[in-house]
């Protein structure tokens, strides 16, 4: 019976030999997928870092831009209003000129329809010559050109 105790004690620490390198195996296992694991999780943090940092250098160039788009309407828009308010003074003025050209062109139908006939009072004896030639009817030609305006006319 001692040797049947002995071989059961000898298979019992083969087996026992046997599950320890099965253990170490799994073990080993085990280390090496958290080292693989650990590995990864420090890649997947460098790639998210990575990427937030090109998302943080891709925000300060899209203010930049936005900056400056925004200073350039800025620009446009003050120009805009002034050159609006130069039509504006344009405008009136143009109204202007054109009242006084209507009023011009208004004594020249006059005298054109009076067929150069001016009555002479006798009170005024006295005028000048300049008076004469304007009542000249030779001197009416030159009244019946039209008053033409243009931009330059008058500045101010």
């Amino acid at each position: 019976m001692a040797s049947s105790s002995g071989n059961s004690s000898g298979s019992t620490q083969l087996q026992n030999s046997g599950s320890e390198e099965q253990v170490m195996l799994v073990d080993q296992r085990k280390r090496k997928r958290m080292l693989s694991n650990r590995e990864s999780a420090r890649r997947s943090r460098m790639r998210k870092q990575k990427y937030l940092g090109d998302l943080m250098v891709q925000v300060a160039l899209l203010r930049t831009d936005n900056n400056q788009i925004l200073t350039t309407i800025n620009v446009t828009t003050q120009h805009f209003l002034n050159v609006e308010a130069e039509n504006s003074i344009l405008r009136a003025q143009m109204m202007e000129l054109n009242h006084r050209l209507d009023s011009l062109n208004e004594i020249l139908n006059y005298i054109n329809t009076s067929n150069g006939i001016f009555e002479i009072d006798h009170h005024e004896d006295l005028q000048t010559s300049a008076d004469h030639d304007f009542m000249n009817p030779l001197n009416l030609i030159y009244l019946n050109q039209p008053i033409m305006a243009s931009p330059d006319l008058f500045q101010y």
